[in-house]
């Protein structure tokens, strides 16, 4: 028999890589519903969120540093979102299987780039004393980086939610979505929707490698870790839709931590893959059908 409280910490741990998850994959379905583009380099902006956190722990010591970490390194992600969609991803577009091989190289030269600069151990970022606390309930104990980062997690579904119902912005990147060429018949600059929606993808992936940081190391491979979780998350929850992927991301939150009760950590990885295949067997729509036209062509 199980004990409760092993359970109930496993529950826990389950919501915590959740949230991970969900962080890591928002950008990669915000890019794909809306584009059809499937970015391979969207691992390297966690680790550039990551190693910014470390930069501006160094200008900015002190308990705040995390807070200030977090727009540095959205801003920066965000940016070099910008130029990769720009100079790459916008000359390719028409051809997915190029721009997949032309991100995948990117990648490359990233994580070569990150070693050349930062060395191939990797880097540590110190979590400040108000996060290394915690408290324990009903015998299982509750850390508050843990806790911190789902906080993170909750706080950006709800401002990327809040954006895309209620903003201008939102409106264009919906009608982009739902017919491309009807939005830019009607006057939408769509070039731009696409660079702001690819923009605020990778913003959160470099918010993502930030509360990473909290959790371990940052080296230049520490994003590839956690982009093919990501990609399953996207295909399961369906792709372009917010909400499948949020509940994509709990349900292989869950399995990843549950089944570490009974099995390792590299047999639990083997798992969540079975779990998402099973589940595209029976509902290969993923968790949320989204329509649209750019899903449809």
């Amino acid at each position: 028999m199980l004990d409760g409280a092993l359970l109930a910490g496993q529950v826990f741990n389950g919501f915590s890589v959740a949230s991970l998850f969900v962080l890591a994959a928002l950008g990669l379905a915000l890019s794909f519903g809306l584009m059809r583009v499937i970015n391979m380099a969207h691992g390297e902006m966690l680790m550039l969120g990551g190693y910014l956190a470390y930069l501006t722990y160094l200008i900015v010591p002190g308990p705040l540093a995390i807070l200030v970490a977090m727009p540095v390194a959205f801003l920066g992600a965000a940016l070099l979102g910008g130029i990769l969609e720009i100079t790459v991803i916008r000359k390719l577009s028409a051809r997915p299987l190029d721009t997949l091989l032309a991100t995948w190289g990117v990648s490359l030269i990233l994580q070569q780039g990150a070693r050349s600069i930062f060395g191939p151990i990797g880097v540590g970022v110190t979590a400040p004393d108000w996060l290394n606390t915690g408290f324990t309930l009903a015998g299982v104990y509750f850390p508050s980086t843990r806790i911190f980062i789902l906080a993170v997690a909750v706080i950006v579904l709800v401002a990327l939610g809040l954006l895309i119902a209620r903003t201008r912005l939102g409106l264009l990147v919906r009608a982009v979505n739902q017919d491309r060429m009807m939005a830019a018949a009607s006057g939408i600059n769509v070039r731009r929707v696409d660079l702001a929606v690819f923009c605020l993808g990778t913003g959160i992936a470099g918010l993502a490698g930030v509360v990473l940081s909290l959790l371990g190391p940052v080296t230049p491979s520490v994003g590839q870790s956690y982009i093919i979780p990501a990609f399953l998350v996207v295909v399961m929850g369906g792709l372009g839709s917010m909400v499948g992927t949020t509940i994509a991301a709990i349900i292989l939150g869950l399995v990843s931590a549950l089944s570490q009760i009974f099995v390792d950590v590299s047999m639990s990885q083997v798992l969540m893959l079975l779990a998402v295949i099973l589940f595209l067997q029976f509902r290969p729509q993923g968790v949320i059908a989204t329509r649209s036209r750019a899903l449809e062509d």
